[in-house]
């Protein structure tokens, strides 16, 4: 079965840090441009984070540059974002993507993990 399993959210502090693991199963993930989503209560769906199959194209939204990291481990089958310097607006559910065909912050990725959620409170 070809699977993405995001893990690693939980609860923390404004200014404190998560690193998000997203793995694959059933695929080879080196193959595949993954991305990061995430999706607030009330709030669409957004696009932060992409990443080609080399990792030499990235991209990230205005909101998370200089604080969020997204790199990737092939040998792994995983990709990560390191997510520093996190703020209450951070809080949401956050998701990985992967696509064969599309690379960007649009919806139009192939496959999808559950989810994992992020809160960051006091």
């Amino acid at each position: 079965q070809l699977q993405l399993v995001e893990s690693g959210g939980g609860l923390v502090r404004p200014g404190g840090s998560l690193r998000l693991s997203c793995a694959a199963s059933g695929f080879t993930l080196e193959n595949y441009v993954v991305a990061w989503f995430r999706q607030a209560p009330g709030k669409e769906r957004e696009g932060i984070s992409y990443i080609n199959f080399s990792g030499r194209k990235i991209s990230y939204v205005d909101s998370v540059k200089g604080r969020f990291t997204i790199s990737r481990d092939n040998a792994k089958n995983t990709v990560y974002l390191q997510m520093n310097s996190l703020k209450p607006e951070d809080t949401a559910n956050y998701y990985c993507a992967a696509s064969k065909s599309y690379y960007g912050l649009g919806d139009l990725y192939d496959y999808w993990g559950q989810g994992t959620q992020v809160t960051v409170s006091s």
